[in-house]
């Protein structure tokens, strides 16, 4: 039955809310088998719940992804579930509280790190791994950037690094993996409708200090987008893809 309705497996991060769910709704309603991974185990299960999906469609893992073994163990149960990876949404992410850059602790610019980027490394290094063993070998990569990766917002040095290393990985991947058939591509999102951004309808600060209300867009664009580019044949790729409110403050922000 599921090889019957489903193009591939897919695998995403951060799948228990926002953006993560969003794709995972568009990938499954795409005929994906799924493997939703997150820190909180009953997010995931409620929205296998809600997705309507089955032991042969869908997979709830919870997991860390700044560490290493729990990275593994994810991946390994995805295997062990549907046999093989063919896409991987690398989605988990978090940010800083919006502090001066020389008030930020030390351990708060590394979880930001180790979130955003380590923990995407560590799940692209494993996914790699799958996709060159496995018959048919290949598979995709698509990272969540950030349009904050090339026009930050104020106070937000830990979030916006993390992302513009990110599109470093992104190219990186995309240039190393091409030999075994496997595509990286990155979404960089602006102002999706999420509980994250949900105060930016109210007002958030800008480059000359003020405070000002910002439009947001249906979180499920996003799902869209990502599916558009995961639905293209591994001799196509989208290197990076913006996607964001159309009138929210980013071209000449600041």
């Amino acid at each position: 039955m599921s090889s019957e309705r489903a193009p591939g497996v897919a695998l995403v991060t951060g799948a228990g809310s926002g953006i993560g769910a969003s794709v995972a709704r568009a990938l499954f309603g795409a005929g994906y088998r799924l493997v939703l991974a997150g820190r909180q185990r009953e997010r995931l299960e409620t929205l296998a719940a809600q997705l309507g999906g089955t032991d042969d469609t869908v997979l709830a893992h919870s997991c860390d992804v700044t560490d290493e073994a729990s990275v593994r163990s994810l991946f390994a149960a995805a295997v062990t579930k549907f046999g093989r990876l063919d896409l991987l949404f690398n989605n988990a992410g978090t940010a800083a509280p919006a502090v001066p850059l020389e008030e930020l602790r030390l351990a708060q610019w590394a979880t930001v790190l180790n979130t955003n980027l380590t923990g995407a490394f560590l799940c692209t290094q494993a996914a790699v791994r799958i996709m060159k063993a496995q018959q048919p070998r290949g598979g995709r990569i698509i990272n969540n950037g950030s349009i904050s990766a090339y026009s930050p917002r104020p106070l937000s040095a830990p979030y916006t690094a993390s992302k513009h290393a990110l599109a470093g990985l992104t190219k990186s991947t995309a240039l190393d993996c091409r030999g075994y058939n496997i595509a990286c591509g990155q979404i960089d999102i602006g102002n999706a409708a999420t509980d994250m951004t949900q105060a930016m309808a109210q007002g958030i600060l800008q480059a000359n200090g003020t405070r000002v209300p910002e439009p947001r867009m249906d979180v499920d664009h996003v799902g869209r987008a990502v599916l558009h580019m995961a639905s293209l044949p591994l001799d196509a790729n989208v290197l990076f893809l913006t996607i964001m409110a159309t009138d929210m403050p980013f071209v000449g922000r600041g």
